[in-house]
């Protein structure tokens, strides 16, 4: 009995401490430091929100631009089934998708003759990756002008403000957020 009230006494006082106050620190700290990072990176338009700049998003039409494939399961960018395709690069089955993928990417954009880049054929450790390479942006750039009927230079232009240059340099590279090209994209008209 001598042993239970002290045990009593630490498991109400840990749980106060480690329960509620420490989460309530955290939450409160990032919340007045970080809000916009804390809340998701979520972004607007007008007073709805449309996504999140952390979260990739399922763009298919030639007018957009197209983010990474997702391997989250049943459908593209699901957050709720985060994973990657978990198949070796011996796997016939990755093989035939690149196939897949590299000749839909041929159709989709005929004047682009060259390799295309690794991103838009392979997808990603979590399947949810919201940017490409600025080698994956300029490869869809003449199929996105075409279908918005605007000049290269204009689309050209969008993608270099919506690249995030590496800091420094040297440590990694430059990325493009798909969602906010495509919405910098439809706030043209």
């Amino acid at each position: 009995m001598s042993y239970l009230r002290p045990s009593l006494v630490m498991l109400i006082l840990l749980t106060l401490i480690t329960g509620i106050a420490y989460p309530l620190l955290t939450t409160g700290l990032s919340q007045l430091l970080f809000s916009r990072t804390a809340n998701g990176s979520l972004l607007h338009q007008g007073d709805n929100v449309i996504g999140s700049a952390l979260i990739g998003q399922n763009f298919t039409k030639p007018e957009y631009f197209w983010g990474r494939p997702s391997a989250t399961g049943d459908s593209a960018y699901n957050a709720m089934a985060s994973a990657g395709s978990n198949l070796a690069a011996t796997n016939p089955a990755l093989d035939k998708a690149i196939a897949e993928r590299a000749a839909q990417l041929r159709q989709a954009n005929p004047a682009m003759k060259g390799p295309i880049p690794v991103d838009l054929l392979t997808a990603s450790g979590s399947g949810l990756d919201p940017q490409i390479s600025l080698a994956a942006a300029q490869y869809q750039l003449a199929r996105v002008a075409a279908a918005r009927q605007l000049a290269p230079e204009q689309i050209a232009k969008l993608i270099d403000e919506s690249t995030d240059q590496a800091i420094p340099n040297f440590m990694g590279e430059s990325v493009v957020n798909v969602l906010k090209l495509n919405l910098a994209l439809d706030a043209l008209k």
